[in-house]
């Protein structure tokens, strides 16, 4: 009889952001798959998981992949985890996944933490339909994806490193879109978190004279609540 993979979500910052249910499930597990075992350890102490652990990550996943369906298929059970927030979102776990239901193997993600829900909810912005970008581009398609970004009609989520932020609010700016909404969420659940919101224009003076640090979620005004906005503005 097969085993099954579990798709475990691990704290985004808050270590009591873990469920009971993600505790137990580790604990029961026969291998956890850890994007950063280092990570995974530490977390592991914490919560008293001896379970062994073996590395799945971007630079490995092709490799290990079928080795991992293997253990499956002999009956044992499997739990991947991220370094933080649900595994698959913007982290390693897509190949696996297909590849487990291409397999008929049953795949049962827990529900759990994820940075992007979180600042969405606090940007102040509509959430009744949103896009979930992820990571831009580093370089090459970069603006080409920003362009296409600003004509989504819904409120848009991305992550980006502290690095890339002011170059990514000034992006922004060159391509128009100076006065829509944004928020800026940081180092969520975690001591420093903040929020920072205003215009794209306000948000990137702040980060001019401010120095960004930490782990940051950006959600932007969608261009159809622009337009109302504008419209409102003028009359």
């Amino acid at each position: 009889m097969s085993g099954k993979l579990f798709i475990v979500p691990t704290p985004v910052g808050n270590l009591e952001d873990i469920t009971f249910r993600a505790i137990r499930i580790l604990k029961e597990v026969q291998y956890i798959l850890a994007e950063d075992t280092r990570t995974t350890k530490f977390l592991l102490r914490h919560f008293d998981i001896s379970t062994a652990l073996q590395a799945y990550h971007m630079h490995n996943e092709h490799k290990v992949l079928a080795s991992i369906i293997e253990k499956i298929q002999t009956g044992i059970d499997v739990a991947l985890v991220s370094d933080a927030g649900t595994p698959g979102i913007s982290d390693p776990g897509y190949l696996l996944i297909r590849s487990c239901i291409e397999n008929n193997i049953t795949v049962e993600c827990l529900p759990g933490a994820t940075a992007f829900v979180p600042a969405l909810v606090v940007s102040g912005l509509p959430t009744d339909t949103f896009v979930f970008e992820g990571f831009l581009p580093h370089q090459k398609g970069r603006q080409k994806k920003i362009s296409n970004i600003l004509e989504y009609e819904s409120t848009v989520v991305l992550y980006e490193s502290p690095y890339r932020v002011v170059k990514f609010l000034e992006q922004l700016v060159s391509a128009g879109a100076s006065q829509r909404k944004i928020a800026s969420v940081r180092e969520i659940s975690k001591k420093f978190e903040s929020v920072q919101r205003g215009t794209v224009e306000e948000v990137l003076l702040h980060f001019k004279n401010i120095e960004p640090k930490g782990e940051f979620v950006f959600v932007l005004e969608g261009k159809q609540f622009n337009k109302k906005n504008t419209k409102d503005d003028i009359e």
